[in-house]
């Protein structure tokens, strides 16, 4: 599936978009069209929304259940109200909500010497822990590989060395990360 064209990269930001106000404002999940071409392939994704340069939330399903375009306006309601890390987006807030959509690749099975920092995500398993930090969360903060690993096992809530361990599952995945705010350069830069 990967790359999306940017007309594709577009309607899925707008659909972002109008269920991110639909939730907010009305407190209802918006009624999805059946997607044709690449919106109706199924797709791991993940919603961020940022506000005011901040994480503002960022839920997603790794599992490709859904058609990309149904997966993202599931995520986009999901993280207005259910990351558990911050309370529900309101009303006011909207206008300066940015969206940012990762529509991920299938997940492999990694060996840490094969992670590469800024194109692998990363998803640590081990018994009933799971924890997965996106591709661009380590380059974001300048992370080395070890420290990339060790902060997944942190999230899953593992030691911070369970990555060593071989019962710890490492699955790499890669994502098409793609947000308003950077369309909307585009847009000025093409439009210059």
């Amino acid at each position: 599936m990967l790359p999306l064209p940017e007309a594709e990269r577009r309607a899925l930001l707008a659909l972002a978009r109008r269920a991110l106000t639909e939730a907010v404002l009305h407190g209802y999940v918006l009624d999805v069209p059946s997607p044709s071409g690449l919106l109706a392939q199924p797709a791991g994704v993940f919603v961020t929304l940022h506000h005011a340069g901040r994480l503002r939330g960022c839920l997603g399903q790794v599992e490709p259940s859904l058609p990309v375009a149904a997966a993202v306006a599931q995520m986009a309601v999901a993280v207005s109200r259910a990351d558990p890390r911050f309370e529900p987006v309101t009303a006011d807030e909207l206008s300066a909500i940015e969206i940012e959509i990762s529509v991920l690749s299938p997940m492999k099975p990694v060996a840490p010497e094969q992670i590469e920092v800024g194109r692998h995500g990363l998803l640590v398993r081990r018994g009933a822990f799971r924890g997965l930090l996106l591709p661009q969360v380590p380059e974001q903060y300048h992370w080395s590989r070890e420290r990339f690993l060790e902060e997944t096992c942190a999230k899953a809530g593992l030691p911070r060395d369970a990555w060593k361990d071989p019962e710890t599952q490492l699955e790499a995945f890669t994502a098409e990360v793609f947000s308003e705010a950077q369309l909307h350069a585009e847009r000025h830069v093409k439009g210059a």
